[in-house]
């Protein structure tokens, strides 16, 4: 008769408790002794972490918090630190309990990285990424066919092996209701990111990300956007990043994972409005910009420090394709002669690009005389609308391998021994089926003088 009575209650604190967790727990960047574990809950909420050695749930460890009744959302990270390298952790979250019991259970699990530099071979791992990510709102959205289309690719991706997901941009869609009040950009993010089909995959492996236009403001916008300060501060707040920017501008930072290195560029913070001229006078307009000085400073710099075989630089919108009539890197002629020049000049090699915005997903390739070839990998979109190749996008010269009308995700796997690397990119539907890859080596991305 007891058992009877007890077991309502129980199940009403369980969704009371649950009740107050908006979304997550999302696991952020792990390091060699380091974790960050992000979650939202409701203002006003008391959370406790209890993380343990997976096989030791008894000699668990907390981390209390306690958010604030007078903000808008509550948002939060847990920096889990002081963790054994190359092992397995556990996790659990608890929110608004009176009593925190021991765990008996875990929400998920993480293991930090290998120490194998100067050890062993570089580990073989793979990471996902992919970019535009829209999640219909009917009473908001425009009229007529909905943007958004099928969400269960993020179950797909959750069924993956890999060490991360990057995020290329547009991770939620600010509307015409969001973009010109504080409370609107934090909402955007609050809500896309609660969505119930995305908090298995949110947990299944660690999330860094930068940002594009839509969630950054307007579709197109720049420098000029008004809220872009406030529009960092969500950002920051919903993605644990290692790093946002320098000077507390803009949100570049770089990451690396094995013998990896991710230069996250920002395309939007000091990026001049698409209708500046690009040249004035016969000359290419130097005040038009998408990086800005700084940001292309610290590139350059990072680039040079990087003994990486492989270099992948990320940003929001596409690098090279020479025949887009679209966002590029190469509509801003001034940065786009300096990086080409620069990674010439000095003889970086291991250059990839890495690229979301167009909803579709290609590989375009550029020769460069008197060294190898840049690659282009654009990866769109998650769940926004498609775009099919038209005009000179068709038959485009430049592209080694396209995919469109579809929504898919990327796939970077590197593999093999030292000086003989392999980088494998392939392309996943909603359900996981392949619809197409491609590979290249280390060797492919250095100069003939260099193999």
């Amino acid at each position: 008769m007891l058992r009877f009575l007890y077991l309502p209650v129980f199940i009403f604190l369980s969704l009371s408790v649950h009740a107050q967790l908006v979304s997550g727990p999302m696991l952020g960047p792990v390091e060699l002794r380091t974790a960050k574990i992000w979650a939202e809950v409701k203002p006003g909420s008391s959370v406790v972490l209890q993380y343990w050695k997976k096989g030791e749930i008894k000699n668990f460890k907390s981390i209390n918090k306690k958010t604030n009744s007078d903000d808008w959302f509550s948002p939060l990270v847990f920096d889990v630190v002081g963790l054994d390298m190359n092992t397995t952790y556990e996790y659990k979250l608890s929110v608004n309990q009176k009593a925190v019991m021991p765990p008996a259970k875990a929400d998920g699990s993480f293991t930090t990285k290998d120490l194998w530099q100067w050890r062993k071979p570089a580990p073989d791992f793979s990471f996902l990424t992919g970019s535009c990510a829209y999640f219909n709102e009917p009473a908001v959205d425009r009229p007529g066919k909905p943007y958004g289309g099928n969400s269960s690719i993020f179950e797909s991706m959750a069924k993956e092996k890999a060490a991360f997901m990057l995020w290329l941009g547009d991770s939620w869609y600010t509307r015409e209701v969001d973009y010109f009040d504080r409370w609107g950009l934090w909402n955007r993010a609050s809500q896309d990111r609660a969505f119930p089909v995305l908090q298995n995959f949110l947990k299944s492996t660690s999330h860094v990300a930068i940002w594009d236009d839509h969630d950054y403001g307007p579709n197109d916008i720049g420098m000029n956007y008004i809220l872009k300060d406030e529009s960092r501060k969500v950002f920051m707040n919903y993605f644990p990043n290692t790093s946002f920017g320098m000077n507390n501008e803009g949100i570049y930072s770089m990451m690396s994972y094995g013998d990896v290195d991710v230069f996250m560029m920002d395309d939007r913070w000091w990026r001049s409005a698409d209708a500046t001229k690009d040249s004035v006078d016969g000359k290419p307009n130097a005040a038009k910009t998408m990086w800005g000085k700084q940001q292309m400073e610290w590139l350059k710099n990072s680039l040079l420090f990087s003994r990486a075989p492989f270099k992948i630089i990320a940003t929001g919108g596409q690098v090279l394709n020479p025949v887009s009539t679209y966002e590029r890197l190469a509509n801003y002629p001034v940065e786009y002669d300096e990086l080409m020049n620069f990674l010439k000049d000095n003889n970086i090699n291991g250059i990839v690009f890495l690229t979301g915005d167009r909803h579709h997903s290609e590989i375009i390739k550029v020769n460069r005389e008197g060294t190898y070839p840049l690659y282009d990998v654009t990866a769109s979109p998650l769940t926004s609308g498609t775009h099919k190749f038209s005009g000179p996008e068709k038959d485009n010269p430049y592209q080694v391998l396209g995919i469109d009308e579809k929504q898919n995700y990327t796939k970077f796997s590197f593999s093999g021994e030292r000086n003989k690397r392999k980088m494998l990119v392939e392309f996943f539907g909603v359900k996981g089926e392949k619809l197409g890859e491609w590979s290249i080596t280390e060797n492919d991305l250095k100069t003939t003088r260099d193999k």
